[in-house]
C-alpha cells in the first residue's frame, strides 16, 4: 500500500491527513493556533507558529499510524490563500507577522488604485477585483511599513510567499522558493492568461520581482522534504490553494461542476475548464489546479465569515462551549423568529466587495433568545452562499442542478438542508468531506503515479447524503429579500 501525506494548513488550524491509494483516511491530526488581532479589521498569524504546528501534526500522524515514512509516496500541500508574509532569505526568519487573508488594513491602498483608474487593468490580467482580500496590497503594506523592507527587498535579501511557499521553504530548508498557479493567481500580481508574473502590475505597485517565487503547475515535483523532519526525504508532489484543492478533491473536473467549502469562510467554485469566464455579478475569475502546463480556470465567490460566525458565538458571545454545539441550540427553535444575522466582521466579499461593512443582528424582539441568534447565525452562512450560486448561475447562463459541499460546517445537517431549501437544488455531501486535503493528495499522487489520471480519481468520489429542497421558491425568495434588506443596513 502506498500512502499520501496531505498537509492542510488552514486559517485557524494546521492539520495532517494520511490517505491510501483508494482515498481512505488513515489518520487525521490537528491543532489550532493563535489568531492575532492588533486592531479593528486587522488579522495576523505568527508564521513560525504555523510552521511548528504543521510539522508537529505531520510527525504525529506518522507516529499514530505507525506507517513507515518510506511508504509515503509523496506530500501534498493545501493552504489558506492570500495570507502574506516576507522573510529573510539568509536566516529564514519572517520580518513581521503574516497578514491574513481576512485582514482589511489595505482598504485605503485599494481605494487609491481604483481612483487612479486601474480596476480594469487588474481585472483583465488577474481575473480579480481590487480588494484588501488579495495578497498584492498586503505585500505593498509590508514593504512600506516594516522599516528597511523596501530597500532590503530591492537588494534581493527578502523573499515573499503565501503559506504554501513558506511551508515549502521550511520543508526543504530554504532550497526551494516556489508556488503553484492557484496561489499565484490570488496575489493581484499574476497574469492568469499568460501564466506568469505581470511586470506592469509589479511596477505599478513598486514590488521588486526578486521577491517573488517561481510559479509551477499544481501537480509536479516541488522538491524533497528534508530527511531530518520525517526520517527520510519525501517528495513534495502537489500544491494548491485550499479552494482549488477542494474543487479538485470533489472531482469537479468538467466545466459547469460546482463545489462549496464551508470553513472559516465559504468558497464556491465552478470549474470552467480552459475558458476564463468573466463575471458581471461580482465573482472572480481564478486559476484552477493544473496538472500540466495547460491553464485551467474557475469562477469563484468568496464569503469572508462562514464557520467563523460559529466561533464567534463560542468565543465572543459565549453562548456555546464548542462549535459542534451550535446545531443542537439552533434546532431547539423551529426558526430564527425573524432574526437576521449579517456577520460582516471583516467586511463583505462576493458579490458586494465592501471592505467597510461590519456585522449586525436585526429583528430582535423581547422574545428573542440565544437559540434564535444561533439559528440566525447558521442561516447566515446559507444566505451568503445562496447569493454566490445565484450570481454564478447568472454568469454561466446555465441552470445549476447540484452543489457538492465539503468543509467542517457541512456536517451540520440543519445548515445543509436550509442551503438546499434556499437554492432549490440538490446539496450533495460526499463520504470524504476532507476534500481540501484529498485534493492535495490527489495532485501529489498523480505526480508519482499513485493515480493514472483524473478519471480514476473521479471514480473514487462517493456520496454520503443528498439534501433535497423542501421550501417553495416563493418562500425562499421572500427569505432572500429579507436577508438582502439586512445586508443593506450593514454596508458602508
Amino acid at each position: 500500500m502506498r500512502y499520501l501525506l496531505a498537509l492542510d494548513q488552514g486559517t485557524t488550524s494546521s492539520r495532517a491527513i494520511i490517505f491510501d491509494s483508494e482515498g481512505n483516511i488513515h489518520c487525521t491530526t490537528q491543532t489550532e493556533y493563535r489568531q492575532i488581532y492588533p486592531q479593528s479589521g486587522w488579522v495576523e498569524h505568527d508564521a513560525l507558529e504555523i510552521w511548528r504546528t504543521q510539522l508537529a501534526v505531520a510527525q504525529q500522524a506518522l507516529q499514530q499510524t505507525g506507517i513507515n515514512p518510506r511508504d509515503i509516496a509523496a506530500i501534498g500541500i493545501a493552504n489558506q490563500r492570500e495570507t502574506t508574509l516576507i522573510w529573510d532569505r539568509a536566516t529564514g526568519m519572517p520580518i513581521s507577522n503574516a497578514i491574513v487573508w481576512q485582514d482589511r488594513r489595505t482598504a485605503a491602498i485599494c481605494e487609491q488604485l481604483k481612483q487612479n483608474g486601474h480596476t480594469d487593468l487588474f481585472r483583465s490580467r488577474t481575473g480579480l477585483l481590487i480588494d484588501p482580500y488579495f495578497a498584492g496590497t498586503k505585500l505593498v503594506w509590508l514593504l512600506e511599513n516594516i522599516p528597511g523592507a523596501k530597500a532590503r527587498a530591492k537588494a534581493g535579501e527578502l523573499a515573499f510567499g503565501t503559506i504554501d511557499t513558506w511551508l515549502l521553504w521550511q520543508l526543504t530548508n530554504g532550497a526551494v522558493h516556489v508556488t503553484d498557479v492557484t496561489n499565484a493567481s490570488r496575489t493581484l500580481l499574476f497574469d492568469i492568461h499568460r501564466n506568469c508574473w505581470d511586470d506592469e502590475l509589479l511596477a505599478l505597485l513598486d514590488i521588486p520581482a526578486s521577491l517573488l517565487p517561481t510559479v509551477k503547475p499544481s501537480s509536479g515535483e516541488f522538491g524533497y522534504a528534508a530527511a531530518e523532519f520525517f526520517g527520510t526525504p519525501i517528495l513534495i508532489g502537489g500544491i494548491a490553494g485550499d479552494q482549488q484543492a477542494a474543487l479538485f478533491g470533489q472531482a469537479c473536473h468538467s466545466p459547469g461542476m460546482v463545489k462549496n467549502t464551508y470553513g472559516t469562510g465559504c468558497f464556491m467554485l465552478m470549474q470552467t475548464g480552459e475558458r476564463a469566464c468573466v463575471s458581471t455579478n461580482g465573482l472572480l475569475t481564478t486559476s484552477a489546479a493544473q496538472i500540466n502546463s495547460t491553464p485551467r480556470y474557475a469562477l469563484e465567490g468568496s464569503v469572508f465569515v462562514g464557520g467563523a460566525v460559529v466561533q464567534w458565538l463560542r468565543d465572543g458571545l459565549g453562548i456555546i462551549k464548542a462549535s459542534s454545539d451550535v446545531e443542537a441550540l439552533a434546532t431547539s427553535v423551529p426558526d430564527s423568529g425573524g432574526v437576521y444575522f449579517v456577520p460582516a466582521f471583516t467586511g463583505l466579499g462576493s458579490p458586494y466587495w465592501d471592505p467597510h461593512a461590519r456585522g449586525g443582528i436585526f429583528g430582535l424582539s423581547r422574545g428573542s433568545t440565544q437559540a434564535h441568534i444561533a439559528r440566525a447565525a447558521v442561516e447566515s452562512i446559507a444566505y451568503q452562499c445562496a447569493e454566490l450560486l445565484l450570481a454564478m448561475q447568472s454568469d454561466a447562463n446555465t441552470p445549476i442542478t447540484e452543489l457538492r459541499v465539503d468543509g467542517g460546517a457541512c456536517a451540520n445537517n440543519l445548515l445543509m438542508q436550509f442551503q438546499a431549501d434556499l437554492l432549490g437544488v440538490r446539496v450533495i455531501r460526499p463520504r470524504v468531506i476532507e476534500t481540501t486535503a484529498i485534493g492535495a493528495a490527489y495532485l501529489a499522487g498523480l505526480t508519482v503515479g499513485v493515480w493514472r489520471d483524473t478519471d480514476e480519481i473521479a471514480q473514487q468520489w462517493q456520496i454520503d447524503r443528498v439534501f433535497e429542497p423542501n421550501l417553495s421558491r416563493a418562500n425562499a425568495e421572500q427569505k432572500l429579500q429579507q436577508w438582502r434588506q439586512a445586508v443593506a443596513r450593514v454596508r458602508s
